[in-house]
């Protein structure tokens, strides 16, 4: 659809509307890094100006309103006119699928429709919570982790178009505030043909299919028991500044 920065970006005419990522940002109602992070990875067109400051094209922005509403309401219509979609973004931002604090979300990103029903079945067969959305290349992933910022992300590698790899190293890129997101990938790739396709970033689990179901839930479960932990630590702090005040 659209490309990146760097070599191979298509040319952006000088008759284009050009937005800074705050601006793009605060339109699509998403954080600047979840922008900088769709910059990087080509899922949002953008340039550099001799300073260094990014530039996306107002019309690069329609495109992709458009495709994040395919994406989080698959049951829309799969094209809209730009200007219906730039008046729907609103409605967008506060339609997307959340979960309360405390349930960890889940983002499952595989192609193939099989396997995607056998770990839809899986997931709901766990004794704990999770909020689990599905998406079906990397594309559609980086759109999902921008707009929904999930916990844990388990992902193939080989999938048609933006493959697992594009997608876990663009969310490895530093500075773009995803370090504590816990990355999983599954694979048919032995480690040495992942290794031998450039391998992948420090820090993200391995695993080669048959799935290691039983392996994966350990983590899952793990995340779980962290992101509560987190959750009353935060509530304990809450309360006893709330002590303090009310003793004031």
């Amino acid at each position: 659809m659209s490309h990146g920065l760097g070599e191979g970006m298509r040319k952006i005419s000088s008759n284009d509307e050009l937005m800074t990522t705050r601006e793009a940002a605060e339109a699509l109602g998403v954080a600047v890094r979840t922008v900088q992070l769709w910059v990087e990875a080509g899922v949002l067109t953008a340039w550099k100006t001799a300073g260094g400051h990014r530039r996306i094209p107002r019309a690069a922005l329609e495109e992709l309103l458009v495709e994040r509403n395919r994406v989080m309401h698959p049951t829309s219509p799969e094209s809209e006119h730009p200007a219906s979609a730039r008046n729907r973004r609103a409605v967008d931002a506060l339609q997307a699928p959340t979960a309360p604090p405390e349930v960890l979300k889940l983002l499952i990103v595989e192609d193939d429709p099989n396997i995607m029903r056998l770990y839809q079945m899986w997931v709901q067969s766990w004794s704990f919570k999770v909020d689990l959305t599905l998406a079906h290349n990397g594309y559609e992933g980086l759109l999902l982790i921008g707009q929904l910022r999930p916990d844990v992300v388990l992902t193939d590698l080989m999938m048609p178009g933006m493959d697992g790899f594009q997608l876990v190293r663009s969310l490895k890129s530093p500075n773009l505030g995803f370090d504590s997101l816990r990355l999983v990938v599954v694979s048919a790739l032995s480690r040495q043909d992942i290794q031998n396709r450039g391998g992948l970033p420090e820090g993200v689990d391995i695993f080669e299919k048959p799935i290691p179901f039983d392996r994966i839930e350990a983590i899952v479960l793990e995340e779980v028991q962290q992101l509560k932990a987190s959750r009353a630590k935060t509530l304990a702090e809450a309360d006893l500044a709330n002590n303090l005040l009310i003793e004031i």
